[in-house]
């Protein structure tokens, strides 16, 4: 099985499969495949974890499997929202996923549900109460709303990272999220946030990789919805 990503701007992630292999992928994804293809449906992690990600964090209760059942062929696929892909090689790294992230998986790549802290939970938009985690080896492509980059956590030296921007991380990393970077008060802080327009920001600290996404989903669609309700205020003066 071989991941390409081909395209520039807003690209497709090209998966070739011989006889016999499958590559998981998000629900959706599928633009174009051989037929000689197969595709099938089924829900991640279980059915009462499936369930408890679509209730909590809105997240899609079926993936995709593409099989090469009668044949080699390849299949195109792409993410939901325009941005771009990386591939990632899981194996020596094991990586968690934020929300929307995930966009295909080599069938020796396992994914599994795990529950996030409440304040985790709450505050933050890396995973809701759960978060996606991968074991195996293989490659994971992910996407995120705009460019992508990898930064690289130092021993000693903490990365902060905006929520709204996190795309996946390195799961040996620790992180802790707080409100903004200021050395305010609680108050403070909610106020700066406000000021701003900066949220919940996330820590990291070890050794390892944290991959961002340069366009923020949030801030995108309060940006949307605030033109819209100005667009029709101006139409009923």
């Amino acid at each position: 099985m071989r991941f390409e990503i081909t395209g520039s701007v807003d690209p497709l992630l090209s998966v070739s499969l011989e006889k016999g292999e499958k590559v998981l992928a998000e629900s959706n994804a599928m633009v174009a495949m051989d037929s000689d293809l197969s595709l099938k449906g089924r829900s991640r992690g279980g059915v009462m974890k499936s369930l408890a990600r679509k209730l909590f964090n809105d997240e899609s209760f079926f993936q995709q499997y593409i099989e090469a059942e009668k044949g080699p062929g390849t299949v195109l696929l792409a993410p939901n929202i325009p941005g771009d892909i990386r591939i990632l090689e899981v194996g020596e790294r094991q990586y968690m996923v934020s929300d929307g992230a995930f966009l295909a998986a080599t069938d020796k790549v396992e994914l599994e549900v795990k529950s996030q802290g409440l304040g985790r939970a709450l505050l933050g938009d890396s995973g809701g109460f759960f978060v996606m985690a991968t074991n195996g080896h293989g490659q994971i492509a992910v996407s995120g709303f705009g460019s992508v980059r990898e930064m690289e956590v130092k021993e000693g030296q903490a990365l902060v990272v905006d929520n709204g921007h996190l795309v996946a991380w390195d799961a040996s990393l620790d992180y802790e999220l707080s409100l903004n970077t200021s050395h305010s008060g609680l108050f403070g802080k909610l106020v700066n946030s406000q000021i701003t327009g900066e949220g919940i920001v996330l820590k990291f600290r070890g050794q390892g990789k944290v991959i961002v996404c340069s366009r923020n989903k949030g801030g995108f669609l309060d940006w949307i919805f605030s033109n819209e309700r100005t667009d029709k205020a101006a139409k009923n003066e």
